[in-house]
């Protein structure tokens, strides 16, 4: 997740970054919202300061105020939609107006915003895409491959609709065998690794040998909170095995500091309005290099990639990805600017802050609730924002989890949501949890005044 050396990496330099795209916005956002870190970003020594010690109450005290959430709630579902900043609320609004008075100005190339949005996601300007949301970018490329009969796809048991379906599409279209890989899941009572997420993708590629032609996964699984180790399984089972990967990265961008050349994926496909707190309807998709590596891995096929979605005649990859005919861009303008905060405050400063706010979730949570089930491991490297667990005994009991998710928003005030899945694929009964976000606008207050509520809650229910 993090790469101390992107900055070091040619044409990704994060200084220059800011420099140009606070100047390319025409909506005027206004940058150096939080001036102190953004020096300190441009000053190895000084960005001391601010690594190791994110529970700088200044800092995000400051970050907090940026966020218009209603007071009288405490939002913590930034899984299925995040909140917009009120500064690039106004710009949004700026630009929006904009446009109504001169319509002729509508039809902005958004190209340019994706160009300069790239470097704060370890990408070079060619190789990233703004689009609509995660499902966009996921529908593009699965749809737009070329298959053929007898290929094997492998996915695992606990991915999004946004991959099952298009992966649907094109086993019946086809004849593509579609291979759900059984993940490990974490309960509480057993242990889970990166070892063991990257020993069953090798498995299942031992087992089907050449036909497999793409891993499809979701780097944080919406079900369980669970971030797997997508470099390893790129770069320790894909590369060497000449297999094109596919990312679904919904959850990541805004949470984790992204690296998507340290990943070494193919195709990486996030959402702009959840972690990143864009405005709806917006996403990125990055692909690597122009695809070049799916043009080698895939050379018996004619056209190994075709750009379904596009309106443009440019023989550049990222131009047929980006022409979509009329594009919303206030809302791409509005991404871009969320973009260019989050690298004012540094995005390795908010994944450590994001990781260390869920990690006293789960403490707390298990502290409360020692018997219940945990399904997000509280280990560094497999952890993320979300945190899901049930507290109570029938995992299964779906509708008495819904009635403490809506009794916990109606009479305490916190917003969560629940989520279900299987453990293993031939279970006949799914399992269900309470699903909390924590983000760079919670405090440590937040989460440990949920688990109270969590608490009180729980009493007058059983």
């Amino acid at each position: 997740m993090n790469n101390d050396n992107k900055d070091a990496t040619p044409g990704l330099n994060r200084r220059s970054f800011l420099k140009t795209s606070t100047g390319l916005a025409l909506a005027g956002a206004g940058t150096m919202m939080f001036p102190s870190v953004a020096a300190a970003k441009g000053d190895e020594q000084e960005l001391t300061q601010f690594r190791g010690h994110n529970s700088d109450k200044r800092l995000w005290k400051k970050v907090r105020k940026e966020f218009v959430l209603n007071k009288r709630t405490t939002y913590m579902n930034v899984g299925t939609s995040g909140s917009m900043p009120k500064s690039i609320l106004k710009s949004y609004a700026r630009t929006n107006e904009m446009i109504s008075a001169n319509p002729w100005q509508s039809n902005v190339p958004t190209i340019e915003l994706a160009k300069q949005v790239a470097p704060g996601f370890g990408a070079y300007d060619h190789e990233l895409v703004l689009n609509r949301n995660t499902t966009d970018g996921m529908n593009s490329i699965i749809n737009g491959l070329q298959f053929e009969e007898g290929d094997v796809i492998l996915t695992t048991h606990h991915e999004h609709g946004a991959v099952k379906i298009p992966l649907k599409h094109v086993s019946d279209r086809y004849n593509v065998e579609v291979v759900e890989i059984e993940i490990p899941v974490y309960t509480g009572n057993n242990t889970v690794s990166e070892d063991d997420f990257v020993n069953v993708f090798a498995d299942a590629v031992a087992e089907y040998g050449n036909r497999v032609r793409l891993i499809v996964f979701s780097h944080i699984t919406y079900t369980t909170g669970t971030t797997l180790p997508a470099k390893r399984i790129c770069q320790e089972v894909a590369i060497p095995n000449r297999i094109v990967t596919l990312i679904d990265g919904a959850h990541t961008p805004g949470m984790l500091n992204l690296d998507f050349h340290d990943i070494d994926c193919d195709f990486y496909s996030g959402a702009g309005h959840k972690w990143q707190c864009g405005p709806g309807a917006t996403g990125i998709l990055y692909v690597r290099d122009n695809a070049q590596r799916l043009a080698e891995y895939w050379s018996d096929r004619n056209t190994p990639l075709w750009c379904i979605n596009s309106s443009s005649s440019s023989t550049e990859l990222q131009a047929k990805l980006q022409s979509v005919g009329q594009d919303n861009y206030p809302a791409k303008q509005a991404l871009a600017d969320c973009c260019v905060m989050w690298e004012e405050i540094g995005r390795d400063v908010i994944e450590e802050r994001v990781l260390d706010l869920s990690e006293l979730c789960k403490e707390e949570l298990f502290d409360t609730f020692p018997f219940a089930n945990f399904y997000a491991p509280n280990i560094r490297e497999l952890s993320s924002g979300l945190t899901t667990f049930n507290p109570f005994y029938d995992q299964h009991d779906g509708e008495l989890l819904t009635e403490f998710r809506d009794r916990l928003h109606e009479e305490y005030g916190y917003i969560v949501r629940t989520t279900s899945f299987y453990n293993k694929k031939d279970d006949m009964q799914k399992i269900h949890t309470i699903r909390i976000s924590t983000h760079l606008f919670h405090d440590e207050d937040d989460v440990e005044g949920l688990v109270k509520a969590m608490k009180r809650l729980y009493r007058n229910m059983v």
